[in-house]
């Protein structure tokens, strides 16, 4: 009896499973965002992260996020302000984002936030706005340059520059790459661009470069890397990584728009740029197996 539970172990703590969760212990990942919000489109691989392998994650906020009363008709009465007017909106809407960020990223066990308190001036798809007039480019040079130098990220997320998103999303992606294309270590961390689409939506599937930016082109014949929200789970395997999403976005109260991505989106499909090297591609492919593997406990009652 002894001989068999002592074979047992050894084929388990031989196992390719147990190999990989020991070697997880020193995932590290970076997420650069444009506004407090823009984390939900990875919603999920974060909690898988933190939750499943403990992985440790921060997050850099680029803006301030005071542009977005727009869609705040709901937070007005749930904060008792006036925040779909203009002014109100963007004496108030800075802290109070912050803080919903803050929330959100209790759910998600984010360890670290830096927030670089820049203007969320308006609504463009053109990057130049922010890169031009709008952020003070030399200071967020210098923080994500000293945050990438003191940490030694594996991997940075960041939101995939397609010609129809937002011009802030584009531009925090941007002075992504630019940041580690910069570093001067040798040991530089895989940038990863993140969407969100439908099971056989083929949006986005063609996204090669962002014009004019030839930093965001994607490397060639690199397969895509996704995460899937529709990951069963829990009792009959009635469970999805869908719930997470949701509990994340609901803590954006001041964001009425966003709270309708409930429930939507069934792939965080990861791009890999060019600036990668070649032999990250197969660290890639292993942190997205670890992430197809459920380590819930089957229930039975």
């Amino acid at each position: 009896m002894k001989d068999t539970i002592l074979w047992t172990l050894c084929l388990f703590f031989s196992s390719p499973m147990f190999a990989e969760r020991l070697d997880t212990t020193a995932i590290k990942v970076l997420i650069i965002i444009a506004h407090p919000d823009d984390e939900t489109i990875c919603a999920g691989t974060i909690y898988k992260l933190t939750h499943d392998y403990k992985a440790t994650i921060d997050l850099v906020c680029i803006t301030n996020g005071e542009a977005g009363y727009k869609y705040s008709t709901l937070g007005n009465e749930y904060y008792g302000l006036e925040l779909t007017n203009s002014e109100i909106g963007r004496q108030y809407l800075p802290t109070i984002r912050k803080q919903e960020l803050l929330n959100a990223g209790k759910i998600l066990s984010i360890r670290n936030f830096f927030f670089l308190d820049q203007i969320d001036d308006k609504f463009s798809l053109n990057p130049k706005c922010a890169l031009d007039t709008a952020w003070n480019i030399p200071l967020i040079q210098a923080q994500l340059s000293n945050i990438m130098n003191r940490e030694t990220y594996n991997f940075v997320f960041c939101l995939l520059p397609t010609p129809n998103t937002h011009g802030q999303h584009k531009a925090a992606t941007i002075m992504a790459l630019q940041a580690i294309k910069n570093l001067n270590n040798n040991n530089k961390p895989i940038i990863l661009g993140v969407d969100v689409r439908n099971d056989n939506d083929t949006t986005n599937q063609n996204f090669i470069m962002l014009e004019n930016y030839p930093e965001t082109k994607l490397k060639e014949n690199v397969p895509l890397f996704q995460f899937d929200r529709n990951q069963k789970f829990g009792f009959k395997d009635l469970l999805d990584y869908h719930i997470i999403v949701n509990w994340e976005i609901a803590e954006h109260k001041s964001q009425g728009l966003l709270q309708l991505d409930a429930c939507r989106g069934d792939q965080e499909t990861f791009r890999y740029f060019d600036i990668n090297s070649l032999s990250g591609i197969e660290k890639t492919k292993k942190l997205f197996h670890l992430l197809s593997i459920n380590h819930y406990p089957l229930l039975k009652y």
